[in-house]
């Protein structure tokens, strides 16, 4: 392969390097199998060591140091999908796509994706043409790579010559990770919410075990649905719902670090689109939650707490209160009273929520 490794300007690293680089080269290596406990960005002694057993098992000088040669045979390995911020005509130029070759790739892009609007075909893969390569392969999913050969103009097939394999392989392995960026469904399986109430904070954990253990004494079924909500979620709950509901542009949402969702897609509409099928998975019903909840901050706990007939419950002060209709927690004032004598305190227009403060 004669991909132009030079044009992606990746500095040598070493021992002692840090940085975003350092953090890819470590997670490549890692991926690989090589003995990375830690993918921290420090290129420490261990590193070092992975390296140099890379380099000798690739048939490299084994001296530590990542240099061109070294990059060569990791990017065709893999490492070109890990590095941080690569455009795609950073990646185009290094895979040996020039202006005539780009101008047939958004043509493919516009055909392939049936794109609407169109791509403008001049040559410049930007953010629009890479909006583009997303909504591509999100339309078309495992087909994408096969069809997108098939359109390209045996010009531009020529042009790639035996490069045309490998540099297909790795764009669709880019255009997958541009699609799974996107805003969508798919982002609610991260960041999950703690069910355990263990992951409260503590001295607000030992108020909700005695409120549970009376509620259980007392032959309640409880059945918790959420306490420790990362902050992550919550930020990426609050601005699908917002988007949805045409409070915010997409382009708009501000970016959180460790959460590399991209909120605008090709159209505004695939974008309140995306933000509607996230909010129907986290089932927030269109309300953004807030940035600054107690389950963030380990005080809150959401529970389904129902009863049949009337109960006898012990309150925080061991007298025990008579709770009848309606044997729901939800609904029943008479046990956010006594769930307040715990120092859990129930939110009145949120059915499952109790907190710290009630709110």
């Amino acid at each position: 392969m004669a991909f132009n490794v030079s044009i992606l300007k990746l500095p040598v690293i070493k021992l002692g390097s840090e940085g975003a680089i350092v953090f890819a080269w470590q997670s490549f290596l890692k991926n690989a199998e090589f003995p990375i406990d830690v993918v921290d960005g420090d290129f420490g002694k261990q590193t070092d060591q992975a390296t140099r057993s890379y380099q000798q098992r690739n048939g490299l000088t084994g001296d530590g140091v990542v240099g061109n040669m070294t990059y060569a045979i990791a990017l065709n390995q893999g490492l070109i999908l890990q590095l941080p911020n690569l455009a795609a005509n950073t990646l185009l130029s290094y895979l040996g796509f020039g202006e005539a070759e780009v101008k047939d790739l958004q043509a493919c892009l516009n055909k392939t994706g049936q794109l609407n609007p169109l791509l403008k075909v001049d040559g410049d893969f930007g953010y629009t043409s890479n909006k583009g390569l997303a909504e591509a392969y999100k339309k078309r999913d495992v087909r994408w790579r096969s069809e997108i050969e098939e359109a390209l103009s045996n010009i531009t097939k020529q042009k790639l010559g035996q490069d045309l394999t490998p540099a297909l392989d790795i764009l669709n392995g880019y255009a997958k990770n541009q699609r799974f960026r996107l805003s969508g469904a798919h982002w609610v399986d991260n960041f999950p919410t703690s069910k355990l109430i263990a992951d409260l904070a503590s001295p607000f954990r030992q108020r909700v075990e005695a409120f549970q253990k009376a509620l259980i004494d007392a032959g309640c079924q409880v059945i918790v649905t959420a306490t420790h909500r990362p902050k992550e979620r919550a930020y990426l709950m609050h601005y699908a719902a917002r988007i949805y509901r045409q409070d915010i542009a997409a382009k708009y949402v501000p970016s959180m670090a460790g959460v590399n969702i991209e909120w605008e897609h090709y159209t505004n509409a695939g974008s309140v689109q995306a933000a509607q099928e996230m909010v129907d998975a986290y089932g927030v019903g269109g309300n953004p939650v807030s940035l600054n909840s107690r389950h963030i901050q380990r005080l809150a706990i959401d529970w389904n707490v129902t009863w049949n007939g009337k109960i006898n419950i012990r309150d925080g002060n061991g007298r025990m209160v008579s709770v009848g209709d309606p044997a729901n927690a939800a609904l029943n004032r008479n046990l956010w009273t006594v769930g307040s004598s715990y120092g859990v305190y129930k939110l009145s227009n949120d059915p499952p929520h109790w907190s710290v403060d009630g709110y």
